[in-house]
C-alpha cells in the first residue's frame, strides 16, 4: 500500500446523501434571515413600545432597538445561508456559531415555549452536524 498526496480525481471523490442536508441547512438559514429581516422592519416601522406582563410584573421593550438588531442578525444569516450553497469555508464557520447561538437562546426558553424550543434545538443539531461532517462535500460536488 502506498499512500501519496496526490488530489483525488473526480471518479475517487465519495459524496454523500448529507450533502442534501447542508442545502437543507442552507435553506433554513436563508429563510429564517428572510423572516428575521421582516420582523425587524416591522419593528421598526411600527410602534416604539411593546408592553409584556409576565407574573404581575410590566415590561417595557424598545421596540425600535430590537427592531434593529433583529434587522441585522436577519441579513447575517440570509448572507450566511446563501453563501452556504457553495460550500464556502467562511460560511460553515458562521453557520455552526449562530447554529450554537440560536441552541443557547432556545434553551433559555424552554421554560416558555418547551415543544417549540426543542423541535428549533433538534433542528440546529441537524444544521451542526451537517455542515460540521458534510459542508466540505458540497462544495466538491458544486
Amino acid at each position: 500500500m502506498s499512500y501519496t498526496n496526490a488530489p483525488q480525481s473526480e471518479s475517487q471523490r465519495t459524496v454523500s446523501g448529507w450533502t442534501g442536508w447542508v442545502v437543507f441547512a442552507a435553506t433554513i438559514l436563508f429563510v429564517s434571515g428572510l423572516f428575521s429581516i421582516i420582523q425587524g422592519l416591522v419593528a421598526i416601522i411600527g410602534p416604539n413600545t411593546y408592553f409584556v406582563a409576565s407574573e404581575g410584573d410590566l415590561f417595557l421593550l424598545d421596540v425600535a432597538g430590537w427592531g434593529w438588531y433583529t434587522l441585522v442578525l436577519g441579513v447575517l444569516i440570509a448572507l450566511t445561508g446563501w453563501a452556504l450553497f457553495s460550500g464556502a469555508t467562511w460560511a460553515r464557520v458562521v453557520a455552526v456559531i449562530l447554529a450554537i447561538l440560536s441552541m443557547v437562546g432556545q434553551l433559555l426558553l424552554v421554560p416558555v415555549q418547551p415543544w417549540w424550543s426543542f423541535i428549533l434545538i433538534s433542528i440546529d443539531f441537524f444544521i451542526l452536524y451537517s455542515v460540521i461532517a458534510h459542508g466540505r462535500e458540497l462544495r466538491e460536488e458544486r
